[in-house]
C-alpha cells in the first residue's frame, strides 16, 4: 500500500492533568473515508483537534504527507489542506450564509471571483444553502446549519476533511441525507476522518474503522468486519452510540 496521506504515531495528550490520548496510532491513506468510533470521552473529538492543530500533544508525531505537522498552528494546517468541521457545526450565526461559506476560503489565495465560484459549487451540494444565502446562518434549521459547516469546511479545497459528529442533533431523514453527502464527497476523491458515534451510519459508508475507548485504539479493521462484529455490536450498535 502506499504511504499514508495521514500518519498518526503514537501521540497522547492531556487537557491538564488528565491524559485523554495515549500512546495512540491510526492512519488514513488517501482516497479512504475512515471511520472513528466510540462513546463520548473516549478522546474522538480531541484527536481531531490534535490533528487540526487546536490542540497541543505531549508526544509522538503526526505527519500529513512529507510534513511532520506535530507542532504547526491551525492556519498553517489549513493550507496544507486539512479542514474540519466541528462538533456543534459552530456557524457564525449573525453572519449571512454566502458570508459563513466565504470565510472558510479565507485561507486561501484566491479572487473574490474564484471564492464565488467555489461558493457556487458548495450549492450544487446543498440548494437550500443557496435558497438561504442571504440570511443569517443562526436562522437556520440545525440540519441546515450542519450542511453549512460541511460546506464552509470544503471551501478550503482540503485533501483531508475531517468531521466530528455531523449527525449530531439530527432527525433520521436528514441524518441519511447527511451522509449521502458525505459518501458522494469522497467518492469524488475527497478523503475523508469521520468521528461519529453513530456507529452504524458510520461504518456503512466507511472503508476502514477505529475503535477508541480512554484515549487508546482498541481495534481497528474493514468497516464491513467491524460492523458484523460481535463485541462492536454489543458496545455500540445496539443503541447507535
Amino acid at each position: 500500500m502506499s504511504e499514508a496521506l495521514l500518519s498518526v504515531n503514537n501521540i497522547s495528550s492531556s487537557y491538564g492533568p488528565v491524559k485523554v490520548l495515549s500512546q495512540l496510532s491510526i492512519e488514513v491513506n488517501e482516497g479512504e473515508l475512515v471511520a472513528l468510533v466510540g462513546a463520548n470521552g473516549a478522546g474522538k473529538t480531541t484527536l481531531l483537534h490534535c490533528i487540526s492543530g487546536l490542540t497541543a500533544i505531549n508526544n509522538g508525531c503526526i505527519h500529513f504527507e512529507a510534513n511532520d505537522i506535530s507542532t504547526l498552528r491551525a492556519d498553517q494546517i489549513v493550507k496544507l489542506s486539512i479542514s474540519q468541521s466541528p462538533e456543534g457545526r459552530q456557524v457564525f450565526s449573525p453572519l449571512s450564509v454566502e458570508d459563513n461559506l466565504l470565510l472558510g476560503a479565507y485561507t486561501l489565495n484566491k479572487s473574490k471571483q474564484q471564492r464565488l465560484q467555489g461558493v457556487a459549487k458548495i450549492y450544487q451540494l446543498f440548494p437550500v444553502l443557496e435558497e438561504k444565502k442571504d440570511q443569517p446562518a443562526g436562522n437556520l434549521s440545525g440540519g441546515q446549519q450542519q450542511m453549512l459547516a460541511i460546506g464552509r469546511s470544503l471551501m478550503a479545497k482540503p485533501r483531508l476533511l475531517l468531521l466530528d459528529e455531523p449527525s449530531m442533533g439530527l432527525a433520521p431523514l436528514l441524518v441519511a441525507e447527511i451522509f449521502n453527502v458525505i459518501k458522494k464527497l469522497n467518492e469524488q476523491g475527497t478523503t475523508i476522518l469521520l468521528v461519529e458515534q453513530n456507529a452504524k451510519m458510520a461504518l456503512s459508508i466507511a472503508h476502514r474503522a477505529y475503535v477508541i475507548e480512554n484515549g487508546k485504539v482498541v481495534m481497528s479493521g474493514k468497516a464491513d468486519d467491524l460492523l458484523n462484529n460481535e463485541a462492536i455490536q454489543k458496545a455500540y450498535l445496539g443503541s447507535d452510540i
